[in-house]
């Protein structure tokens, strides 16, 4: 008998343990955000540029991605980024915060960013930021996990993970807050030099060294009234009101994609939710019916011959009820399958109505057409180009 409850004993320890969840849940959503407790001057103020995200990679296996698609995550790769850059602005530490296509030449701080997981339930970013000198300021994993709970009290317009952003943002300010005067000077004539020469490369590269790290400094600035000096700032701020155009189309996506992102999260979350139930609860009938049987064979080994006739009724039930839990578990197992197409189906109605941004902007003799990326890369290209015919520069072919 010291068998068979040591056999049960075993039982019941793997059914507890299959009830157990994994990895650590973590509650970042009361995080306050960090403001400065008097109005920073002008000078004081720098710009931010965050990138569109890397949209990373989806889970590896049908069953882990569990309908999660390409076309989601490359949404939320500009998704994400206008909300980091509206949470920043709240802060009151940053002058504009604009979000730029990848691969940029000219701000003060960039910030770039990874999904490294996002499913409704989970959002779990890398972050990493820099200022136009090179100097990094950090780079570190960031990440929530809420239940389905969490959306129950919410309005669509609000966001669950906002603990999440403003810890990022936190982290940003503290780094500023770091920074003396004279290194947000530097920071700021690196930027406008590192801008200059990617322009115009042979007039400007000479102001600017850079040392074994990667990290700029200046060695020397062009005179103030430069005619050179004065065409490239006023060109940089035609580029800024391109980004801010850009920017007009990343805010208009990020309106229109708030509601149906919103809803689909939601949804998922309660159908992936639904479906760790039906797991657990088709995993615990199985288990529950091995035990029944296990029990009958291991009663039955224990019983004499005397003891054996009168509790063969009972193996036979406990076979018999061992043997329909298991079928049950297996019947649940057929219900996961509903869950995973509702998710699926979700997935795709989402995709359906987030589609990657394409906007057109006219230039004053161009017109840019494509992405937002693409647009910009054109751009650039243009700015080249309106230097050298402003400068008699040759300009190199892109």
């Amino acid at each position: 008998m010291a068998s068979i409850r040591y056999l049960y004993l075993l039982i019941l320890a793997a059914l507890l343990g299959g009830c157990a969840t994994t990895g650590m849940v973590f509650d970042d959503r009361a995080v306050t955000l960090d403001k400065p407790a008097a109005e920073l001057a002008d000078h004081q103020l720098l710009d931010v540029w965050i990138e569109t995200f890397d949209p990373g990679k989806l889970p590896v296996g049908e069953e882990s991605a569990q309908g999660l698609s390409m076309d989601i995550r490359e949404a939320e790769a500009r998704y994400i980024p206008i909300h980091l850059a509206d949470t920043m602005e709240k802060t009151g530490y940053w002058g504009s915060v604009r979000v730029v296509p990848s691969v940029t030449e000219g701000g003060e701080v960039l910030v770039k960013g990874r999904i490294l997981s996002s499913d409704g339930g989970v959002l779990r970013l890398q972050i990493s930021a820099r200022d136009a000198t090179g100097r990094e300021w950090f780079s570190r994993a960031y990440g929530l996990t809420l239940d389905a709970r969490a959306y129950g009290a919410q309005a669509w317009n609000t966001e669950v993970f906002q603990g999440l952003y403003n810890l990022i943002a936190n982290d940003l300010a503290r780094h500023r807050n770091g920074l003396s005067t004279a290194d947000v000077l530097q920071i700021r004539r690196v930027a406008e030099m590192r801008f200059a020469r990617d322009l115009a490369p042979d007039a400007f590269a000479r102001y600017l060294q850079i040392d074994n790290d990667s990290e700029y400094s200046i060695v020397g600035l062009p005179a103030a009234n430069d005619p050179m000096y004065q065409r490239i700032l006023a060109i940089r701020e035609r580029d800024f009101m391109l980004i801010d155009t850009l920017n007009g189309h990343f805010d208009n996506f990020f309106l229109e994609m708030q509601a149906p992102y919103a809803e689909w999260r939601s949804a998922r979350s309660e159908e992936a939710e639904a479906l760790r139930a039906v797991e657990r609860s088709a995993w615990q009938r199985k288990a529950l019916g091995i035990a029944a049987i296990a029990g009958a064979i291991a009663l039955g080994a224990a019983s004499d011959s005397d003891t054996r006739a009168r509790t063969g009724t009972l193996r036979d039930v406990m076979v018999l009820g061992g043997l329909y839990a298991v079928k049950t578990g297996f019947d649940k197992d057929e219900e996961t399958t509903i869950h995973r197409a509702a998710i699926e189906e979700l997935d795709a109605s989402f995709s359906a109505e987030a589609q990657p941004l394409v906007v057109d902007i006219e230039g004053e003799t161009h017109e840019l057409t494509g992405s937002a990326e693409t647009q910009y890369a054109k751009w650039r290209s243009l700015l080249r180009q309106v230097y050298a015919a402003e400068t008699g520069l040759v300009q190199a072919a892109d």
